[in-house]
């Protein structure tokens, strides 16, 4: 079993991409998440042939893929007939994990439901506004908060609750609109099929992955993931290593032959990166030094070389181009930094604009 090729494949990295919409990768993937707006907006595009950015914010507008807090407390891109079911499934644990910084924020249940019902009547009829501005209708309501940290508690449990998802962006400003009006509430799926579709999901997209990554990315106890994944196993295939089981779709072994795209410009929090629990084997064992020494460095903008974490990117849009300055961990071979600049290109036509890209080895550590 080569968990990283076959990683790769499943994430729709490299091999035969089927995704032509920003909604096709994210239903394969379950949800993408998307607290840092760019960083998933290249998520989803790299793995759709030549989408580009200008192509996931029109799926962001017209409701095709909606942004949430769902899964783990963070923000995360779903299709519309997932954010329901999604939402019953993984809400009352973010709720849990959300209530000690609610009680910081003095707000109890009460003002909760005052504060859900004053959003709804300021969204009411196709209204879509930003987080300042529902604000502004709380207040309006006689809800007071205490600063902008106890509003954005305000609208995330609104969206736990089923009230709002995204809306339609307004130019550089993102907005609320109420979930009923974008998603009709048609949605029946029960607690055990959610958790079974969830597994199912995850697998087939992230795998080979154990349990353990599957509750880690879900936000569910072991105790769910597990039945989950037992409820899912007669379409799943399981495989040993190092003591280890790993969970994934049936047909793993049919990999591409070689990698037909051996370099990757990940954004920070990748579904390839932050969707496990152990993330040690994209990590390359020779390299040792302040990237591996920080866990949460793994989770920022990283460049891979044939899966594995080989550097660190950064970009800077300046008159009319796109540069990108790679810090690589080692010296490369000269198949390996054609295989950046190849990928450079391919993040230049996510963002309509021509690539050059500077590769500099970050200096050797005693």
């Amino acid at each position: 079993m080569d968990i990283v090729r076959e990683r790769l494949r499943n994430q729709r990295l490299i091999g035969t991409r089927p995704a032509r919409t920003a909604a096709d990768v994210v239903r394969w993937l379950g949800a993408v998440q998307a607290q840092d707006y760019g960083s998933a907006t290249w998520a989803v595009a790299q793995r759709a042939g030549d989408l580009t950015s200008a192509d996931v914010e029109r799926a962001l507008a017209d409701g095709s893929i909606l942004r949430t807090h769902v899964l783990r407390p963070t923000w995360h891109l779903v299709v519309p007939e997932d954010i329901r079911w999604m939402l019953r499934l993984t809400a009352p644990r973010v709720k849990a994990l959300m209530a000690y910084g609610n009680r910081e924020s003095m707000l109890d249940e009460a003002t909760f439901a005052r504060c859900n019902r004053a959003i709804e009547a300021a969204l009411r009829g196709g209204r879509h506004l930003t987080r300042v501005e529902l604000g502004h209708a709380v207040r309006d309501a006689g809800i007071e908060f205490p600063n902008l940290i106890a509003l954005g508690r305000l609208v995330m449990r609104a969206e736990l609750d089923g009230i709002v998802c995204s809306g339609a962006p307004r130019g550089k400003q993102r907005t609320y609109a109420l979930l009923d009006e974008r998603v009709p509430a048609t949605d029946n799926t029960d607690r055990d099929a959610g958790l079974a579709e969830l597994a199912g999901r995850y697998f087939a997209s992230h795998g080979p992955a154990t349990v353990k990554d599957f509750a880690w990315w879900s936000g569910l106890s072991v105790a769910d993931a597990t039945a989950g994944a037992r409820t899912a196993q007669p379409g799943l295939h399981q495989a040993s290593l190092n003591g280890n089981t790993y969970w994934s779709a049936p047909g793993g072994e049919r990999r591409p032959r070689k990698y037909d795209s051996r370099a990757h410009l990940l954004a920070s929090f990748d579904e390839y990166t932050v969707g496990y629990a152990d993330r040690s084997p994209i990590r390359e064992s020779a390299h040792v030094g302040p990237f591996e020494s920080r866990a949460e460095a793994i989770l920022n903008n990283v460049v891979l070389v044939d899966g594995r974490a080989m550097g660190t990117w950064k970009r800077a849009v300046q008159k009319g181009a796109v540069r990108l300055a790679v810090t690589a961990f080692r010296p490369l071979a000269g198949d390996e930094s054609a295989a950046i600049a190849a990928a450079a290109e391919r993040y230049g036509r996510f963002l309509e604009l021509p690539a050059e890209v500077d590769i500099q080895v970050m200096p050797a550590t005693r």
